[in-house]
């Protein structure tokens, strides 16, 4: 009876470890993104290379990005919020980093968009099939993910008070009019799957472990993109 407990026990913490795990997870990049903004150096480039870092490279999950993305914007009003504190008359500096804080994020989000892209067109290259389903379950994915960052922004700047409240309001009407980082890679990718798409309806999907591997392939692909993503917006520009 006591080993019967005990399994029981043992079964049970794993969903509750997770969840303490992604929760602990979510609050470090709150608290580094937060650092990020009171140190006030390569604002956009760590805001970029900490959001991708905690995005799930095993899988696009447009609920942990979602998360990933309030924590992000959390830590982002926080951090200006300190600054704004300590020098009342720092308001237009604040908005700069805030702006470079969100263009960081932005282009995260456009990373895993383009990511996404690079790995359907290498897979159709390669004549590589894989399931529809993953095909629509990863296409609605990345319909949603400019949404997250405007609703976010629109979100947290009507939470926010006073002249934080302000700058946030602005940056998100500035970004909802003017268009978006990642809202302009995702027309190009989206079409990528608009062609894929039509040809699966023309074409036999195989079966069994080899679509198994193409799809496991296929998502591989777009984690290869998104961490590359760190990398490669660190290296100096020519």
């Amino acid at each position: 009876m006591q080993n019967e407990n005990s399994e029981a026990q043992n079964g049970q913490p794993d969903s509750t470890a997770d969840n303490t795990r992604i929760k602990d997870d979510l609050t470090q990049l709150e608290h580094e993104i937060h650092n990020a903004l009171v140190d006030g150096v390569n604002i956009r480039e760590t805001v970029h290379n900490l959001t991708l870092r905690a995005i799930n490279a095993d899988r696009l999950n447009i609920d942990s990005i979602r998360r990933i993305t309030t924590a992000v914007v959390n830590g982002v009003q926080e951090g200006a919020q300190k600054q704004l504190v300590a020098a009342s008359n720092q308001t237009e500096a604040a908005k700069s980093q805030i702006t470079e804080a969100v263009s960081g994020l932005d282009s995260a989000l456009a990373r895993v968009a383009e990511a996404t892209k690079l790995a359907m067109q290498e897979a159709a290259g390669r004549a590589h099939k894989f399931s529809d389903k993953e095909l629509v379950r990863t296409k609605s994915d990345l319909e949603g993910l400019e949404s997250i960052l405007l609703d976010t922004l629109q979100n947290t700047a009507s939470g926010a008070k006073g002249v934080l409240s302000d700058i946030l309001h602005d940056i998100a009407t500035h970004a909802k009019n003017n268009g978006t980082v990642v809202g302009a890679q995702l027309k190009e990718t989206l079409a990528i799957f608009a062609q894929q798409a039509a040809s699966i309806s023309h074409v036999q999907l195989d079966a069994g472990a080899h679509l198994a591997q193409s799809t496991a392939d296929f998502i591989q692909k777009i984690a290869s993109g998104v961490l590359s993503g760190i990398k490669d917006h660190t290296q100096p520009k020519k």
